[in-house]
């Protein structure tokens, strides 16, 4: 039995779709009803469905760009692109005459693709609801005849409801094209038989003549019949867009490959989306008496999370079981390989921080860190050079080709930081900051997440939940240690929390030995240890000169103490690979 995932309730669009679809193939599918069209998403992820639906464009709405939007954020793999016919009814309860009706309830685009309609009926006020579905429930358990719902056949049997009038839209042709996706990406390739194939894509390109337009002439050179291009404003990036592209044919296909591959060169950002078959479902039959009511017509009631993840769904390890990978650069986070993060606690000069770029990154670092505001418990301390640390950051990450992380603290920084640096730490302090967390969510910069000072796990990921219910999917959890009882080091480093959050989540986890124990001597076996136990990388801080850091000087590590640990990381296999 296949279970499908959709936004409303029975009789919505979306339900009748899934349905008709799966009817026509011959396939028996049982359909769960979610609140939202990323409860759809959430849904695949957590495994309590193996497709879900989403609407991508109308004919008279445009796009729904939270489709694409979906898509990219989580991952998912389009299977099927359904053309649907809406024909939009009135329905209403036995009795019910249109002279009498005095309100009628419909999802807000459908009012508006009937408004020639429903100006024929000066004594019916138009009402939004969520979804047809949810408007033809209300109709039915109202049992008001002076009340109709605007729905699909389909719905007048599943409530009961009879047919006041057919085909009430303004145009003939109201098409919506839907995308049934899954969670999982299976290896692009035609299926046999398969005739009618289109493929999806999401990139950007930096902001420089003439780019855009060798992207699509890559595509056109290749005979490519593009029938979809659409901008975004990429969120929190002010005049930086993301295009989407659909074209026919199949991303296997040599001929689209290659051209796809000159594209991926010209975009700072290139994501293949899917390709997929593409079907027409026939037009629905007439409406069914109020006899035939719930009739061929079950559905699934949602699974519960597991116990622990119920205020974490999206972060929990059963929204995405396989892992989640964080592209930053050329820097793969939760991919396989340890990634090693490094730099000053502070960016304290030019010198000191382009001297401490170069020597990391030629020992072994894939990443620069550095802070230019600085959360300091005494308020006389160094408090960081601010934006112009930002901006030598910046510098100094571009020179050697690290991508950068640096601490946001306040939700009115984070839109200058997301455009000048590559990762955003939320640090230890500001872990429940909890209008910083959302700030960050709207961003689409990756985001480290820093364990509080004395933070349960499940506090950690319920933080984490907040960055990912903002549409944001890229969260990288840092253990740097919790306050306990324990005064012989800065912090107590607790690695056992990496098993742990590793069943709980499939965000990625590193470790900052440097903030867990505070000395130099100790960071080298725990940086050992953290990759034995199974992190995906560490962060530490290196100065060219501890003694004379401004901040953290005690657990700086020299260029050759931080040398000595990379080397030593290379011996020690990471438990789970």
């Amino acid at each position: 039995m296949i279970i499908a995932a959709y936004q409303g309730v029975e009789g919505a669009y979306s339900d009748i779709l899934l349905r008709r679809h799966f009817a026509a193939r011959e396939e028996e599918v049982e359909t769960l009803g979610v609140p939202t069209f990323r409860d759809v998403a959430v849904a695949l992820l957590a495994g309590r469905a193996r497709y879900g639906v989403l609407p991508m464009e109308n004919t008279v709405a445009g796009t729904f760009r939270e489709g694409y939007d979906l898509l990219a954020q989580y991952d998912l793999n389009p299977v099927r692109e359904v053309i649907f016919r809406m024909e939009h009814r009135l329905l209403g309860v036995p009795g019910a005459t249109l002279a009498g009706l005095t309100r009628i309830e419909a999802h807000p685009i459908v009012l508006e693709e009937c408004g020639k309609f429903l100006a024929t009926l000066p004594g019916a006020r138009p009402t939004p609801a969520i979804d047809t579905g949810v408007a033809a429930r209300d109709v039915a358990e109202a049992k008001d005849p002076h009340f109709a719902a605007i729905a699909p056949a389909e719905a007048a049997a599943r409530y009961g409801l009879v047919e006041l009038a057919a085909n009430i839209a303004d145009h003939p042709d109201i098409v919506t094209r839907f995308l049934i996706v899954e969670a999982v990406r299976p290896e692009l390739r035609t299926p046999p038989g398969s005739k009618s194939r289109r493929t999806s894509v999401l990139f950007a390109t930096a902001h420089e003549h003439g780019l855009l337009a060798r992207c699509l002439t890559a595509l056109a050179d290749a005979g490519i019949n593009l029938t979809k291009l659409e901008s975004r404003p990429k969120p929190g990036r002010a005049w930086e867009y993301m295009f989407y592209a659909d074209f026919e044919g199949d991303a296997a296909d040599a001929p689209i490959a290659a051209a796809l591959a000159q594209v991926r060169a010209l975009c700072t950002e290139f994501r293949l989306l899917g390709s997929y078959d593409v079907a027409t479902l026939a037009p629905a039959a007439a409406a069914e008496p109020p006899a035939a009511k719930g009739a061929a017509l079950k559905s699934v009631a949602p699974m519960p999370m597991p116990a622990a993840a119920k205020n974490y769904p999206l972060a929990a390890r059963p929204s995405r079981p396989a892992g989640t990978q964080i592209r930053i650069g050329e820097v793969l986070v939760g991919g396989g390989e340890f990634v090693i993060m490094a730099g000053p606690c502070s960016v304290e000069s030019r010198a000191q921080v382009f001297a401490t770029a170069e020597a990391v990154r030629a020992r072994g670092a894939v990443m620069l860190r550095g802070g230019a505001f600085k959360p300091r418990t005494n308020p006389y301390a160094f408090q960081g050079l601010g934006w112009d640390g930002v901006d030598l950051l910046g510098e100094a990450g571009r020179a050697t080709g690290l991508p950068t992380v640096s601490e946001v603290m306040s939700v009115d920084q984070v839109e200058r930081m997301a455009r000048s640096v590559d990762v955003l730490q939320i640090g230890a302090r500001n872990m429940q900051n909890f209008d910083l967390l959302k700030a960050v969510g709207r961003t689409t910069r990756p985001i480290l997440l820093k364990r509080g000072l004395s933070a349960t796990l499940d506090e950690l990921l319920a933080a984490a939940e907040y960055v990912l219910s903002e549409g944001n999917p890229h969260v990288i959890l840092c253990e740097r240690g919790i306050r306990t009882f324990e005064t012989a080091t800065r912090n107590t480093l607790d690695l056992s929390a990496v098993p742990v959050l590793r069943e709980r989540t499939h965000l990625p986890i590193v470790v900052d030995p440097s903030h867990g124990v505070g000395v130099r001597r100790w960071i080298r076996p725990l940086a050992r240890a953290a990759k034995a136990v199974g992190a995906d990388g560490i962060i530490v801080e290196v100065h060219p000169n501890p003694a004379e850091a401004k901040s953290d000087a005690d657990q700086a590590l020299t260029f050759d103490d931080f040398a000595e640990i990379v080397s030593e990381l290379e011996e020690i296999p990471r438990f789970g690979t």
